[in-house]
């Protein structure tokens, strides 16, 4: 079983157990020599959120702003994170015994934090793996290049 959600044109689910809360995109401050794929911080019931764009991040390019955006609420080293995505479907259940090797390109932004796909019908889902994505070095080092 997984959050199952899209980022872009993908269609994505993670496991329940990493993601705490999906959220509206709340109000965000930005951090002054932060990378450009922190959006910033999020007083969310008095906890700061840091919130990254994760299109950006993965991409190069921001995600486009609309209504159906949703924060994914998690938590890094203790400290919570948010992840900006497009869109939030329903829960999805997927047997481990019918997943497929992702077989992503090397040169995919995904190479690495997925392994795993899972195929409904005409839908491909990919599993990104959070425990990867958090601890990537690049993901993990949130300062801007001087």
């Amino acid at each position: 079983s997984g959050l199952a959600f899209r980022l872009g044109n993908q269609r994505l689910v993670c496991g329940m157990d990493r993601v705490y809360e999906t959220l509206t995109l709340p109000a965000i401050t930005r951090v002054p020599g932060a990378k450009h794929f922190i959006l910033g911080l999020a007083n969310v019931r008095g906890e700061l959120l840091t919130v990254v764009d994760l299109a950006w991040y993965l991409s190069g390019t921001p995600a486009p702003r609309g209504s159906g955006n949703r924060v994914l609420s998690a938590s890094l080293n203790k400290a919570p994170i948010g992840l900006l995505i497009d869109e939030v479907y329903v829960k999805r259940h997927f047997l481990d015994s019918d997943a497929k090797p992702a077989e992503l390109e090397e040169d995919s932004a995904m190479h690495g934090l997925v392994s795993k796909r899972h195929d409904m019908g005409s839908e491909r889902w990919l599993e990104l793996d959070l425990d990867r994505l958090f601890t990537t070095p690049e993901f993990l080092n949130g300062a801007a290049e001087p």
